[in-house]
């Protein structure tokens, strides 16, 4: 196997050397608030998409404490057209959770990350390897889809388990935050010129159509209620969906603790 890993990590750094998205904003910076917000924005969302946010989010709110005190209908407003709004009432959580249980100061271990509102195990090991270049091993869609092309190409299911120990032998004497960068960049250029190796994964599923999807009925109704509450009537008249689906679409919202019903009209939380 150690023959084949050389050669691999060889194959991964010439490509991203020579092809690597080396201009992206967040991997010019070690700032580990920078880095959260670069991680929980390219969750099921294209870089294409998340740079021009990520730059005017941080232009906004340019430390964790800037975040921890504005407003979540402000948070909300820049966030939109991102998709899956959650995420940003997560990441103002996160931020009021580090100024008001952490003093402030970005927790720097894998466990005390992991406490933070929204942040799984992929996300707390990306900060630590982006933010403080340690040497952790973790899996994301782009590093599955490296693996299992090099060395499951004719493999119909591979495991996360199966993959991990390839991800920690290639892992080994590596700069850590520029071998993911590479991995990630390999990987999508992989899904772009190859049939996705990731569906080759147990972890694989096709994530569905946004067009008629209650995701794009959230998506319209949450920005109409961002200068202040709203009537079910206004809502209908101001959006092409059905009361049926706008009723759904609103109580998804308050499940998520986005928007709340006061008397006759929905509002921001």
């Amino acid at each position: 196997m150690k023959s084949n890993i050389l050669t691999f990590q060889k194959d991964v750094l010439d490509f991203y050397h020579a092809n690597g998205r080396h201009g992206l904003p967040w991997r010019s910076s070690t700032n580990p608030y920078n880095i959260l917000v670069s991680e929980v924005m390219l969750q099921q969302t294209q870089v294409e998409r998340v740079v021009p946010k990520y730059e005017a989010f941080l232009k906004e709110f340019p430390t964790v404490q800037a975040l921890s005190i504005a407003p979540l209908t402000a948070v909300l407003k820049l966030w939109s057209g991102l998709g899956y709004n959650r995420r940003a009432r997560m990441l103002h959580e996160a931020a009021k959770y580090i100024v008001s249980e952490c003093d402030g100061c970005f927790p720097q271990d894998i466990e005390s990350l992991e406490k933070l509102p929204g942040v799984g195990p992929y996300t707390a090991r990306a900060i630590i390897t982006f933010a403080y270049n340690k040497r952790v091993a973790m899996i994301e869609t782009n590093i599955r889809s490296v693996y299992i092309h090099h060395f499951f190409k004719d493999t119909p299911e591979v495991t996360d388990v199966e993959l991990m120990e390839y991800i920690e032998k290639s892992l080994a004497q590596q700069d850590p935050q520029e071998w993911y960068a590479a991995l990630m960049d390999y990987g999508t250029y992989l899904k772009k010129t190859k049939v996705n190796p990731s569906r080759q994964s147990s972890q694989y599923s096709k994530q569905s159509k946004f067009k008629g999807s209650l995701r794009e009925v959230r998506g319209k109704v949450l920005p109409l209620l961002f200068t202040g509450g709203q009537t079910l009537k206004y809502l209908l008249r101001n959006s092409d969906f059905s009361e049926e689906r706008i009723r759904e679409a609103l109580a998804g919202l308050i499940t998520d603790k986005l928007v709340r019903k006061s008397k006759n009209k929905w509002e921001l939380c």
